[in-house]
This record gives structure tokens, sequence and C-alpha cells, in this order.
């Protein structure tokens, strides 16, 4: 049986998802809005908040980007229609954007990462995407001492 879902359940602007491994992993250096693919099951179900996209990454097919690996939860009020959950959807930038992604993405080493997924004042589904660089483990380490230097300076200047 499918749960019941209410109007005041759907999520009409604001975020959806989030990637919080990706500024921990990789050194965004430029980030991107683009818009996404999606058929209407996909949209209901991301009304909800069903998806996933840490594992998400960018593919390039002929001249076009999609995204990859991005999970999409099945809408449980589906009629006969539904979707694939992870599927390949395509992302909807300017062609210029397009051309320097892609000219990017083939330098060794950069990967286009999602950061994350949100619907727009007009509701619409748009999704943050960054090309970056992979980190090594000795970047990881000086993210980390330098958040901990900032939380550490916080504090100081709280209790003064």
């Amino acid at each position: 049986m499918s749960k019941s879902v209410k109007r005041r359940d759907f999520i009409t602007s604001g975020l959806v998802a989030q990637n919080r491994r990706a500024g921990f992993d990789y050194q965004i250096d430029a980030k991107y809005v683009a818009g996404l693919e999606l058929v209407g099951t996909e949209v209901k179900s991301l009304r909800l908040g069903h998806a996933n996209i840490n594992d998400a990454y960018g593919v390039v097919k002929g001249d076009e980007l999609y995204i990859s690996n991005m999970y999409i939860a099945e809408y449980a009020n589906r009629g006969y229609e539904s979707h694939v959950e992870k599927r390949d959807r395509k992302l909807l930038l300017t062609r210029k954007e397009i051309n320097s992604i892609i000219a990017s993405l083939s330098r060794k080493g950069t990967t286009l990462v999602a950061i994350r997924l949100y619907f727009n004042d007009k509701g619409r589904a748009k999704l943050e995407i960054g090309l970056g660089t992979g980190k090594k483990l000795y970047d990881k380490r000086e993210t980390m001492k330098q958040r901990d230097w900032n939380r550490d300076k916080q504090r100081i200047m709280a209790a003064h």
C-alpha cells in the first residue's frame, strides 16, 4: 500500500539534497547551476525530499553533459508510470558552459561533482555542480586543521 501524502509535505522551494563530502574530498575550482531533465514521478519524489546525490558525478556523452549515479527514489503514489531510480539525467546548461566544462574535464584528474540539489524560487529543480580535483590525504588533513583552528578562534573570540 502507498502511504498518504499531504500537500504540506511537498518541498516547493529550498534544499532537497546536499553532498557534504564534496568539499572535503575535492578541491572545487568552479561552480555551475544546471537544470535537470526529469520525468513527472521524479519531480514528485524530489518534492518529498527522496534523493541522494552523494555518489553523483558528471559524464560527457557526445556533446552533452549528464549526471550519473544520482538516486531519486520511486514515487510511492505512482500510477502505471514510474522511473528508473539511478539513471543518467541530462544537465541543462548553456552551450558556452557545456563547452567550458567539457574542456576542463579533458584534463587529467578533473571531475564534475554534484554539490547540492534544490528547488529555486520558481519551483524548478536545480543542481549545483562543481569542477574539482581530488584531494590527497595530506590535503584533507590540512582542511581538518584549518577547520579546527577556525572553530577554536571562534571560541576565543566569543569568550572575550
